[in-house]
């Protein structure tokens, strides 16, 4: 049995009632309610943009928008400070859209990178919830097409989640994350996903900002053809000036049974193309960071356990960046991809205290 969503004026009271034995969830209260499917009242709303577009502008406190089972075709920007996102629950609760890199949207643009985000957030204090964001342009059969073949789209970087400009204290929790290439793009402040399902196959989580994930897993999903390697799971272009970019603790590397063993690095150094003063090229700077600690890592996970990103030199040409050159280090590492060889940097024990939460998030204290 389930009691649907009760409405008073102002503030929406919503109370599900599961019926098995004597068992029953709490009551919860919510600032908004997102569900197609129930009757209008105040503060009701069908989509979540309408929802977001009623949200105060510069709210002091948390403004909580809760978001009922259901598939929500929208792509959505979130530029108000204190929003959170609380969904039915992560695997009936989805957020979706299509867009990818190369599309058109309109007469000569496309959407690029950033653009193909179904989710972009550039505000601080954010909080996602019990929910999935997912891009759906359908990569695997662009992927599975010939290089030579007309039907095949460039420039298919798909985006789910993209932290932009403005955004920090950023908290995905209890949620999936889902994409092929570029899933979450976490290009600025700090962010913390915390038992998180995460799952793409090139370069799928990638970017410069300061990005925490605990207790979360790391998925390698399949290619149209195959390909060597096989993907990447990260991307990182930390600037140089920066101690923290994509920390992984107490988290769990998979695989779909199509990824084969020893065919996916752990990661490659991204220097984007950027312009500066002299000329449009590889940001020196990007020195990319990339931590794992305590991390179980099935097979997939390639012997040497980084590779070497192209990247453009001021003459225009692809100069090859190494992975040596970059900061990425492990700690612990344990499963049948775990290995310690002389490409796999290892931090030593004291080293690995600088990386606590407390000192990896700095002053935002979260719970």
């Amino acid at each position: 049995m389930i009691i649907r969503p009760i409405y008073f004026i102002g503030t929406i009271i919503f109370v599900t009632l599961f019926i098995s034995g004597c068992a029953s969830q709490p009551k919860h209260t919510y600032d908004a309610l997102v569900d197609p499917s129930a009757k209008p009242a105040a503060n009701n709303f069908a989509t979540i943009k309408s929802a977001l577009d009623a949200a105060p502008a510069n709210s002091l406190k948390p403004y909580k928008i809760y978001i009922a089972a259901g598939n929500y075709y929208e792509k959505l920007t979130i530029t108000k400070p204190n929003i959170q996102l609380l969904g039915e629950d992560a695997k009936t609760t989805r957020i979706y859209f299509d867009a990818y890199a190369g599309q058109t949207y309109t007469e000569g643009k496309t959407w690029g990178t950033p653009g193909s985000a179904t989710v972009t957030i550039r505000a601080t204090d954010i909080q996602l919830h019990q929910l999935t964001i997912e891009n759906s342009f359908d990569f695997l059969s662009n992927d599975a097409l010939a290089n030579e073949d007309a039907k095949r789209v460039a420039n298919t970087q798909a985006v789910a989640l993209f932290l932009d400009t403005g955004s920090d204290r950023v908290l995905v929790r209890d949620a999936r994350l889902l994409g092929y290439q570029d899933t979450l793009f976490v290009n600025a402040g700090r962010s913390w996903f915390d038992k998180t399902f995460i799952a793409g196959n090139v370069d799928y989580i990638f970017g410069k900002g300061n990005a925490l994930f605990t207790d979360s897993e790391i998925h390698t999903l399949g290619r149209g053809k195959p390909n060597n390697p096989h993907g990447y799971l990260v991307a990182p272009s930390t600037q140089i000036a920066d101690e923290f970019g994509l920390t992984f603790i107490d988290c769990k590397l998979t695989r779909a049974e199509s990824v084969l063993d020893n065919s996916v690095p752990l990661g490659r150094p991204w220097h984007p193309t950027t312009q500066f003063a002299d000329g449009r090229y590889a940001d020196p700077n990007a020195i990319g960071k990339a931590v794992f600690i305590n991390t179980w890592m099935d097979s997939h996970i390639t012997l040497d356990g980084w590779y070497s990103m192209n990247g453009t030199a001021k003459d225009g040409t692809k100069i090859p960046f190494l992975p040596g050159d970059s900061r990425f280090f492990e700690f612990n590492s344990s499963g049948p991809g775990a290995v310690v060889n002389g490409n796999r940097r290892q931090l030593g024990n004291e080293e690995v205290k600088n990386y606590t939460r407390e000192k990896i998030l700095g002053n935002w204290r979260l719970d």
